[in-house]
């Protein structure tokens, strides 16, 4: 008789195989932009895309010595963001000896204001979140996580940090459904579970990791996802969404056809483990996949 692992997974491929929607974001953003924390001035032009990209829930941003008088730092090893302008110039002429004025195009460094310790940011700017109501039995999944990481909410990103350990979520009355809320927290949880203090991988704990380990570790947080949710009795509402994210990664796929058998495999792992369930045979069977993908690497 098929587990319900293989189940979900079966179901995965088919969909695969089908067809599926495009991936969307299943929360509704907060109202803002990049914006100077000394100046609340709104970053413009590229910076939005530079800035915006980066995995962080606050929208401030200072450089090193405005953390520094906001009172605080920012905190060792964590890496700054170009952030660029125009300066005006004087060039002269040398045919005409005239002086006229260019541009040219330089950058500073900034830092999220969640780069930095002792240092306040304003409320988030936008709308405020519905109300929210809780899903138990997947909330029990949510708080009875062993040695669970940090979850903090706000922003509008959904991402795990291995340096602080932490899963970031928007808060969960911005999502469309409660399913879809707690699918993500799983997702990131999933990530989670790759930290040292857990089950170790390296695509979690090597901050060098390759194209192949990154795509490689998406897939184990999905999988990771569609059985913790398929326990907490949610499965249906949000297994097409799980199947379209995979299909993000279809060329990583096509050119690795150990992919989803190796991220099955090590995302039920990192479900056994959130759920508390793992026991040596579970731990033997995971024992070929990882070989495999220490292999495919």
């Amino acid at each position: 008789m098929p587990t319900v692992y293989e189940i979900v997974t079966e179901r995965i491929l088919n969909l695969l195989e089908q067809g599926t929607p495009p991936w969307r974001k299943t929360w509704a953003a907060p109202e803002f932009m990049p914006t100077s924390l000394v100046t609340g001035k709104l970053y413009r032009g590229v910076n939005v895309a530079l800035l915006g990209s980066a995995p962080y829930g606050s929208p401030f941003w200072a450089t090193y010595k405005q953390a520094q008088k906001c009172g605080g730092n920012v905190r060792k090893g964590e890496k700054g963001w170009p952030c660029v302008f125009w300066k005006r110039i004087e060039v002269e002429d040398k045919e005409t000896g005239e002086t006229r004025q260019s541009f040219i195009l330089r950058y500073y460094t900034v830092f999220n204001v969640e780069q930095c310790d002792g240092v306040e940011a304003p409320a988030l700017p936008g709308r405020k979140p519905k109300l929210f109501d809780p899903i138990k039995s997947a909330q029990c999944i949510l708080d009875d996580m062993p040695i669970r990481p940090r979850i903090s909410y706000g922003g509008n990103g959904a991402f795990y940090s291995p340096s602080r350990d932490t899963v970031t979520l928007p808060e969960p009355g911005y999502f469309d459904r409660a399913e879809e809320f707690y699918n993500v927290a799983f997702h990131e949880l999933g990530h989670s579970t790759g930290h040292e203090s857990r089950l170790n991988r390296k695509a979690v704990t090597d901050s060098f990791r390759t194209r192949h380990e990154y795509s490689q570790e998406e897939l184990v947080a999905e999988f990771c996802a569609s059985f913790l949710s398929t326990e907490a009795g949610i499965e249906r509402p949000v297994i097409e969404n799980n199947a379209a994210y995979i299909a993000h990664w279809k060329s990583f796929l096509r050119g690795n056809s150990k992919a989803l058998v190796i991220g099955a495999a090590q995302g039920q792992k990192a479900a056994e483990y959130i759920l508390n369930t793992a026991n040596e045979s579970s731990q033997e069977a995971e024992a070929a996949p990882e070989a495999m993908l220490k292999r495919a690497a």
